[in-house]
């Protein structure tokens, strides 16, 4: 193909594999694989995974703007992390400073971890504490 058609620019060699490339299976491939890929803390890297998702919004809108982008990438973020980094960059925010953002909440504090550990009692043989019951609180007997 380069024989056919010479030395041109990288836009135009883009322009030709989008239009023979792209159709409707790959835009629906690229749709499904965005709103499935939600950000998990133990298994995504913020950098790879927010500019990935950032490459698929800009495959299928190229006309949308950057805040928009933005936007929906956050809204897959879940709302304590989506929270936190809209509360650290305030609009209108490159996609450096969401990346950084993201990756100082998701190595430091531990925000949006979605298991519990419940605290162990080291006295007892390592098991969890239980709660005390309330005096008020009777247990059910049978008479």
């Amino acid at each position: 193909m380069r024989q056919d058609h010479g030395k041109h620019s990288w836009p135009w060699w883009k322009e030709q594999i989008v239009s023979k490339w792209v159709n409707d299976s790959w835009r629906f491939k690229m749709e499904n694989s965005f709103e499935e890929s939600i950000f998990n803390i133990g298994r995504d890297r913020p950098m790879s995974w927010f500019l990935k998702q950032k490459d698929r919004l800009t495959d299928l809108h190229p006309n949308m703007s950057e805040t928009m982008i933005h936007k929906r990438i956050l809204r897959k973020c879940g709302g304590d992390l989506e929270h936190a980094i809209r509360s650290r960059c305030i609009e209108p925010c490159s996609t450096e400073d969401y990346i950084n953002a993201m990756e100082d909440i998701t190595t430091k504090p531990k925000i949006g971890r979605n298991w519990y550990k419940p605290p162990i009692d080291n006295k007892n043989s390592g098991k969890p504490i239980s709660k005390p019951k309330k005096p008020h609180e009777k247990t059910p007997t049978m008479s």
